[in-house]
């Protein structure tokens, strides 16, 4: 026999959810409301995982009241949350989080794409027999396809620029090709829409990916099945890289090797900063510091921040200094330190 209530049901991010609309304005209605909400689709939801091989306790996370439980199956885990109109049933899992090992991961950004291929089945199948029931129990229970997006059981890269092109979001489809100064490559060719380019991920590893006409300057670049990004045109190269294993990381390793010198340096571990020195500057020259005498601060490596620390300031060759100072050693306001005489 089917209950009359009417909801919707819809999946997200590793998340099913459940929403009415309806609730009473009136207080004591409002609790009466609630109360029936949880014991009619709520509990139904528990009972759901129970029978599907679930099990279903206490949530010792944050949320510890009546209203949140915690959902156990193998690897997978779940929050199951009820407040007000709303139920959120959202799943993670604990074996690969590389960037929020914390809390049992779940705060892991993009939790299906790390989901193991067995533990994302688990997760889809334990949405879709919830998703069933409730639409099969509940008179007016719909499901809501949610925009989908592009990944594992999505839409590939290529689905998903296709449908960007007609979105809200634009007046119309782009330019293609698009103006000159829009279409430059970083090996000062010119791009041209649907062919292959070459760019670096952020870790400075090359790539080779289809390009695509996005707005102004900015190209999508979809490589793999599922993967794109988003390029200034000057990101991307038409020719192969001389050398596809040599990182282009020149900042981010800049950066590094300035930092350990300073962390060396604060450790009285100058045996190890003059080598990690020899490392980033292999040729014996001067080096120097940029000063703001206004500001009293330094200028961080990379030209990149400030900083009142001689030792975490950033160091420049004679050549570098030329953006800011020219050929003189003070200039609008900047100086030209020498290490030397560093305070």
């Amino acid at each position: 026999m089917q209950i009359q209530r009417e909801g919707r049901v819809s999946f997200g991010e590793a998340r099913l959810s459940v929403w009415e609309e309806g609730i009473p304005r009136e207080w004591d209605a409002k609790v009466v409301w609630e109360r029936k909400f949880k014991r009619e689709v709520f509990k139904r939801i528990i009972q759901t995982l129970n029978r599907i091989g679930w099990t279903v306790g206490e949530q010792a996370h944050i949320f510890t009241g009546n209203n949140s439980r915690h959902c156990v199956k193998g690897d997978l885990q779940a929050d199951l949350k009820i407040s007000g109109r709303s139920i959120d049933l959202e799943f993670f899992q604990a074996v690969n989080t590389p960037d929020r090992a914390d809390h049992g991961g779940r705060y892991q950004s993009d939790k299906e794409k790390h989901m193991q291929y067995l533990v994302r089945l688990e997760m889809q199948r334990t949405r879709r027999r919830i998703r069933d029931y409730l639409c099969n129990v509940f008179t007016g229970y719909t499901f809501k396809e949610s925009d989908r997006r592009c990944g594992l059981g999505g839409l590939t890269s290529l689905e998903w620029i296709n449908a960007d092109y007609v979105s809200d979001r634009r007046f119309g489809p782009p330019t293609i090709p698009p103006a000159d100064y829009n279409s430059g490559s970083g090996d000062k060719k010119t791009i041209e829409h649907g062919a292959k380019v070459w760019t670096t991920d952020r870790k400075g590893r090359w790539y080779q990916g289809t390009a695509f006409v996005n707005i102004n300057n900015m190209w999508w670049v979809a490589y793999g099945k599922y993967g794109y990004d988003n390029k200034a045109c000057f990101e991307l190269f038409v020719d192969r890289p001389a050398d596809v294993r040599a990182k282009k990381n020149e900042r981010a390793r800049r950066q590094r090797l300035e930092d350990l010198i300073a962390k060396a340096v604060v450790g009285m571990n100058y045996q190890r900063a003059e080598v990690l020195r020899k490392v980033l500057f292999p040729q014996p020259e001067p080096l120097f510091m940029i000063y703001s005498v206004k500001d009293g601060l330094y200028f961080r490596p990379n030209y990149s921040g400030y900083t009142k620390d001689s030792i975490r300031a950033g160091k420049y060759t004679r050549a570098e200094l030329k953006p800011y100072l020219g050929d003189s050693d003070e200039k609008d306001g900047l100086k030209a330190v020498p290490i030397s005489q560093a305070a």
